[in-house]
């Protein structure tokens, strides 16, 4: 068969104005690139466990309404989307199916809303696709699709990954790659929309497997960037300190999502330094204890931790490696003066990067059950707002305008290039006084 992957790519911001805005940004510039330049790794996936009978394209599409006409002449097209683009994965799906081909979509927001997504396509894929993908292929070469195809969660065992087809990537397009090491996250947050909404539990890929794939990425960028896209990478810290001495000498720089708890391990922070860690994003969430109550489904983890919130970050930084701090807005605990507290807690911290992000209630998510069943969604099935900077719910310490206000204030205060430079400038300074001061480079934090 001639398949077709398509990875719906383009992700854009509702909010006229703070679109208006960020284009004058340079932080939000920058991070918008860099989201826009990620592959589909699951598609990617796919296509390197599809047997070489096949004929595989890989195709981004980052805009339907500039798409123009259809790449023709497959015999199955495969759709993965993301909630905010799932209406043009939809369209696209039906202009396929109305063209005579095969169409089967996949990924977050179907697994969440799989008869939603049956309408559009001739099938639908729920959960990890791995599991059920040989079975498509065969279905699909039948003339048989299945409706649905859906297994318990937890089905796929990450032993049985298949190495992403890389070598189907221009390289000339991206800026970094992405490997995954482990699913899940036992923090639960009920924001989340990670993999936890796709797999049930926490679980982890094999060294070996993780360092074929980097070798595999080696092949066609000898000195890349690579993303490790996990929900929070360093849980297993006996795996990591396993893995990491096994990529030095390997020239990788490189980016992962954690918790602070990383800041405990003063050995596993100079393992990442010296195998080319560049920076770690951090789920902070909020610059305040208010907020952070409840966030969690399991326990208030970050709520415990915040004391030493400031104390941990300048242990990861010590090291030379640059925290790039999210904070989640609109959490039930804020009220207007959030705003202020994010820019204190930055300048306090002398956070490298910072990331703000509205609170958004993605479909599967318990955030999105509870906001549902207390009458707080303003448009339940409006998917286009699923951007992280865009308002479906109403807060409770603020009104929707005091938030979207102040939101817009924040991001041009934060992101404006002198703050910028500040912020970039404070931590460089900050490390070499630290450094040439003798301080001990060990920047241990016990645990909470």
């Amino acid at each position: 068969m001639n398949i077709a992957l398509v990875a719906m790519s383009g992700i854009r911001v509702c909010d006229a104005e703070l679109l208006r805005v960020g284009l004058t940004l340079p932080g939000f510039v920058e991070r918008s690139k860099v989201i826009a330049s990620l592959p589909s790794l699951g598609l990617l996936t796919l296509a390197g466990m599809t047997p070489r009978r096949h004929t595989i394209s890989y195709i981004e599409v980052p805009d339907i309404a500039q798409m123009g006409q259809l790449p023709a002449g497959f015999d199955l097209v495969a759709i993965s989307s993301y909630s905010a683009q799932i209406d043009e994965a939809y369209e696209l799906a039906r202009r396929y199916t109305a063209a005579g081909i095969r169409t089967v979509i996949g990924g977050p927001h179907v697994s969440a809303r799989p008869d939603e997504a049956a309408q559009h396509c001739e099938a639908v894929v729920v959960g990890e696709g791995e599991t059920f993908w040989p079975q498509v292929l065969e279905d699909a070469e039948a003339g048989r699709l299945q409706p649905r195809y859906q297994e318990p969660r937890d089905a796929f065992e990450m032993i049985d990954a298949p190495v992403p087809a890389f070598e189907l990537l221009d390289i000339s397009k991206y800026n970094r790659l992405t490997v995954q090491t482990s699913r899940g996250c036992p923090h639960h947050c009920e924001f989340c929309a990670g993999s936890v909404v796709l797999t049930g539990g926490y679980k982890q890929k094999p060294i070996a497997k993780v360092l074929n794939e980097i070798e595999r990425i080696q092949a066609i960028w000898e000195r890349p960037f690579i993303e490790f896209a996990d929900d929070n990478t360093f849980v297993d810290r006996a795996y990591w300190r396993e893995l990491l001495p096994a990529l030095r000498g390997k020239h990788l720089r490189w980016f992962a999502e954690t918790d602070l708890s990383v800041a405990d391990d003063a050995r596993l922070l100079e393992l990442m330094r010296e195998t080319g860690c560049a920076q770690v994003l951090v789920g902070l969430e909020s610059p305040a204890e208010t907020g952070l109550a409840g966030l969690e489904l399991r326990s208030d983890w970050k709520l415990r931790r915040f004391p030493r919130y400031k104390e941990a970050i300048r242990a990861i930084q010590s090291h030379g490696i640059t925290v790039n701090g999210c904070f989640v807005l609109g959490l039930d605990g804020h009220t207007p003066d959030v705003f202020g507290q994010v820019m204190d807690f930055v300048r306090e911290t002398g956070l490298y990067e910072v990331q703000i992000t509205l609170q958004t209630p993605f479909p599967g998510t318990p955030l999105y059950e509870r906001l549902e069943r207390e009458g707080r969604l303003i448009e339940p099935t409006n998917w286009k707002t699923c951007t992280l900077f865009d308002i479906n719910f109403r807060p409770l310490g603020m009104s929707v305008d005091e938030l979207r206000q102040g939101f817009r204030k924040l991001a041009v205060e934060l992101y404006s290039e002198e703050f910028i430079n500040w912020r970039r400038g404070n931590f460089k300074k900050w490390l070499r006084e630290h450094r040439l001061s003798g301080a001990s480079r060990t920047g241990e934090v016990h645990p909470c």
